[in-house]
């Protein structure tokens, strides 16, 4: 059950970002509606899922670090969230499992995922070497930032719904990966 319910008071001014999330993906998830509660929060979580839409880094691989970052963070929504995306992307089961886990085949795809991996656990003092490791596996500059900012969308996305207790919208799957 919900620790902070679903707005519906629409008198603080999230009505109008509501109305843009639902124009540009169809359908409200709880975790906006949740974030209704603060037109401040709302807006920075749509927009900052706005502005990654323009990164350089391929959808495929924001969803599996989406999905590797709600893993570390044992976010059970973020997981199933991510998990619906990942399929209309054409994710099957396995990329889904593997993503939580950290696990892929793909060399670059790899590196954003230990690059993820290594912004959470370093808390952002990443080393020279690890840098360059991203780097040598064809990431630039440009793409690390971006790594680092879907790392910490979905940090907060993460830590929303532990806070908020958001009601689970999606088939469920285990940020466990079990």
């Amino acid at each position: 059950m919900a620790r902070i319910e679903i707005n519906s008071n629409f008198e603080n001014g999230s009505k109008e970002i509501l109305d843009r999330v639902m124009e540009l993906r169809g359908q409200v998830p709880n975790i906006f509606k949740t974030a209704a509660h603060s037109p401040a929060a709302l807006g920075f979580l749509l927009d900052g899922y706005t502005a990654l839409g323009r990164s350089k880094i391929s959808a495929q691989i924001k969803e599996k670090i989406a999905l590797r970052v709600a893993s570390l963070n044992d976010c059970d929504y973020c997981a199933s969230a991510h998990a619906a995306m990942g399929r209309r992307l054409k994710f099957d089961e396995n990329q889904i499992h593997d993503s939580l886990k950290g696990i892929a085949a793909d060399p670059k795809t790899k590196a954003a995922l230990t690059l993820s991996e290594q912004i959470i656990e370093k808390q952002g003092k990443l080393s020279d070497d690890e840098l360059a490791n991203a780097r040598d596996a064809g990431f630039s500059d440009a793409e690390i930032l971006e790594v680092l900012a879907v790392t910490c969308i979905n940090i907060f996305t993460n830590y929303f719904n532990h806070i908020a207790g958001t009601d689970l919208d999606y088939p469920f799957v285990s940020a466990s990966g079990k």
